[in-house]
């Protein structure tokens, strides 16, 4: 960009001839020092003030920070040491831990500069001092008054950590040397407050494990879990690999150990005579136990557990190729390619018939007097209403015309789930198209646990390695059902594919177990449900006398149950260590006036992830009358892991008693003296990797990215706080790369 004439390079437009406004600036910060109320001395000595040293020796004073009113405080902030080259924002800001940007904030589109809920300070002489920000003071200092609410702008601090913060402003939005971070408690908060930051996953994070393969039941071809004895039964085929047995027939498991506790392998054919028989598919159960199921080429049979046999009857016409149960106890579905009919289990008879346009697979929807019937070669799905058996909808299947999948209607929102290919299409209960999740493999079988509101979907994987797209591996995916958000994290089902027959599922009501076929190895993997720390009750900041005995708690919860560990910090959170021997939920040791700003967390693990508390900050006051010396209890001893926020291994920690003197052998890994920072969540906005040394202010180039010489707006000034994340926050919990 051009400078205007007779106009320094960096002047807002709209500033051309005005003289540089650092008197006014002074007059300004006169009257915020002037204007600090009395009433303001008196939260001061309650909450005590606080000071928070920076990487490059930077002093940042918050006058209050315990006991803050939620609806509306007012905090002095003094800082010092900030020198005289970069802009900086001093706000409430998310606690994000060390070296990540604390974010979102408290503040708005400040056009005037008078509402501080964040102030912007600038270098004197900055293009930007006057209107929108304040210059600093001699050698980088400020004083400035804030004034700030709990929650606004995106930010709950009764949900979150929240610190009184200074960072970088958006021309170098990756330079974390800025970053000195104060805790505050509002008045509020307290122990028992839910969350706690994820360490590798979000906290609460879903996830399935596989616990057991069970191949008692040959080759598996379909699923079900009775709703009323909980026994597993198992379709299947004859597995190849096994020669010695013909393992067709419908099988019976324990769904906890696989053991088999029946088979039934044999059913009546065409004469009625028994013959051994494949169980295809498994239309539903009956009452207290036992399934009907459809076997080959148009049977229709019904066993139980402890069965010798199978009871059935065999249909005139052509394969069977989907069922489902009826309108009454003693009748099914049954599809016979384009033709569905309603048929008596003990005789065979159809009851009525309907020959549709075309089709093989269909989901009945009996609580919505609803049919919907998939023709996969047309591309078309049908609806049928029940009552009158006639075709009353035909909707497109958007997409290739393409390999069947499944059609699958959620019984708690009437939604119809179909596979196609690689995509699963989900409609609702009109037809209308809600939303397509499309995949790298093929869809092939999907359930729903009302219970949850959950829909599990399998996919599998082609199968052929000469194809790019194959990799021999097939994936579960499970679905909220009223959002179609992501419910669980992806599991990958290795060796599952499609060569040998399709993959189905069966999942326990309440979602803790899930059973998911694999034809191809001749398995039924049963897989748990394991969830990642989710915090329940959290530390908060106290204030105790020298010589006072505190007890600190924390409490999670989990599958598998976390473990805990209880970590310290000394030098306001930028290395922790881990407390020796601190392992349950309570943590309780004397207070000495060594330990006043010392802050402390509980940190969770299981097998899914680890989660953090917030950090609860302890303030020691000087002891009334002759209490203990420093020479009796001390705090918890440390051991010689220190980390820093991200979680990783210092590498220059040493072990020792907490207060003592700390190594400086190294700075812990990530940390802001590092030499060179990246992109992601330190990136500057607008995109593009920060690549300067952790001790420059470095520019992400992105589009409201500022070099010094750029030439912006104080409107585009203003949307950059925006694009900087004082403005806007997504209410995600978790932490996007990149974003503030």
């Amino acid at each position: 960009m051009t400078p205007t004439p007779d106009t320094a390079p960096g002047t807002p437009p709209g500033r051309r001839g005005r003289g540089r406004r650092t008197a006014g600036t002074a007059a300004i910060a006169a009257l915020l020092l002037a204007g600090v109320p009395a009433g303001l001395a008196a939260g001061a000595d309650a909450g005590g003030p606080k000071t928070a040293t920076g990487p490059r020796g930077q002093k940042l004073t918050a006058s209050v920070t315990t006991a803050l009113d939620p609806a509306g405080q007012k905090v002095r902030m003094t800082g010092e040491g900030y020198g005289l080259t970069s802009g900086i924002y001093v706000a409430l800001c998310k606690d994000n831990g060390d070296n990540r940007t604390p974010s979102p904030c408290l503040g708005g589109a400040d056009m005037s500069g008078g509402s501080k809920t964040s102030q912007w300070i600038v270098p004197p002489g900055d293009p930007y001092e006057g209107d929108l920000a304040l210059a600093f003071g001699p050698g980088g200092s400020f004083d400035v008054e804030l004034d700030i609410t709990g929650e606004g702008d995106g930010l709950d601090c009764a949900e979150v950590a929240c610190a009184l913060v200074t960072r970088a402003d958006h021309r170098a939005a990756g330079d974390r040397t800025h970053d000195v971070r104060i805790p505050v408690v509002f008045a509020a908060q307290g122990p028992g407050e839910p969350g706690g930051e994820g360490v590798d996953v979000p906290a609460g994070t879903v996830a399935y494990k596989a616990a057991a393969d069970f191949t008692s039941a040959g080759k598996p071809l379909d699923l079900l879990l009775h709703p009323d004895s909980g026994k597993l039964y198992v379709g299947a085929d004859n597995l190849p690999d096994t020669a010695d047995v013909d393992e067709r027939g419908l099988h019976v498991l324990n769904p906890r150990d696989g053991t088999s506790e029946s088979w039934i392998s044999r059913a009546p054919g065409s004469t009625g005579a028994l013959r051994a028989s494949a169980a295809a598919r498994i239309a539903g159960p009956l009452p207290g136990d036992g399934v009907v199921y459809t076997y080959p080429l148009r049977g229709v049979g019904s066993a139980k557990a402890g069965d010798k046999e199978a009871a059935g009857v065999w249909l005139a016409g052509s394969t069977i190729t989907d069922i489902a149960p009826g309108t009454a106890p003693e009748t099914v579905l049954v599809a016979q390619g384009a033709k569905l009919s309603e048929v008596e289990r003990a005789t065979g008879a159809a009851t009525r018939t309907l020959t549709l346009p075309g089709g093989t697979r269909f989901a009945a929807d009996p609580g919505r007097g609803a049919v919907w019937y998939g023709d996969f070669t047309a591309g078309k799905l049908h609806r049928v209403d029940l009552a009158s058996f006639a075709v009353t909808g035909t909707f497109d299947l958007p997409g290739v015309q393409g390999m069947a999948g499944f059609v699958e209607t959620d019984p708690s929102t009437g939604a119809v789930w179909v596979g196609v290919d690689r995509s699963v299409l989900v409609f609702d209960a009109a037809g209308k198209l809600l939303k397509t999740f499309a995949g790298g493999d093929l869809a092939r079988a999907a359930a729903f646990d009302q219970a949850t509101g959950r829909a599990f979907v399998v996919r599998q994987d082609g199968g052929d390695l000469s194809d790019p797209a194959d990799d021999n591996n097939g994936t579960l995916t499970v679905y909220d059902s009223t959002d179609f958000s992501v419910a669980a994290k992806e599991l990958p089902l290795p060796g599952n594919h499609s060569q040998a027959g399709a993959a189905s599922i069966a999942v326990e009501p309440g979602g803790a177990t899930v059973f998911v076929t694999s034809p191809a190895e001749g398995k039924v993997t049963r897989l748990v449900r394991q969830v990642s720390p989710l915090v329940t009750r959290a530390p908060a900041g106290l204030t105790a006398k020298d010589g006072e005995e505190l007890t600190l708690t924390a409490q999670a919860e989990g599958t598998p149950e976390p473990t805990v560990r209880w970590q310290v910090s000394a030098d306001g959170g930028r290395t922790w260590k881990d407390v020796e021997g601190a392992t349950g939920t309570a943590l309780t040791f004397t207070a000495r006036a060594a330990h006043d700003g010392h802050r402390y967390r509980a940190e969770f693990r299981n097998d899914v992830g680890a989660t953090r508390t917030a950090a609860a900050t302890l303030t020691v006051t000087a002891a009334t009358g002759g209490g203990e010396t420093d020479g009796g209890t001390k705090e918890p001893s440390t051991g010689g892991n220190s980390t820093g926020g991200d979680g990783k291994s210092a590498t220059g920690g040493t072990s020792g008693s907490e207060g003592g003197a700390e190594s400086t052998g190294g700075s812990p890994t990530g940390g802001p003296e590092d030499s060179g920072t990246t992109g992601g969540a330190d990136a500057a906005v607008g995109g593009g990797s920060g690549g300067g040394p952790g001790n420059a202010a470095t520019s992400g180039g992105g589009s409201l990215a500022a070099t010094g010489t750029t030439v912006i707006s104080a409107t585009l000034a203003a949307l950059a706080l925006v694009g900087g994340g004082i403005l806007v926050h997504r209410r995600a919990r978790r932490r996007a790369e990149g974003a503030l």
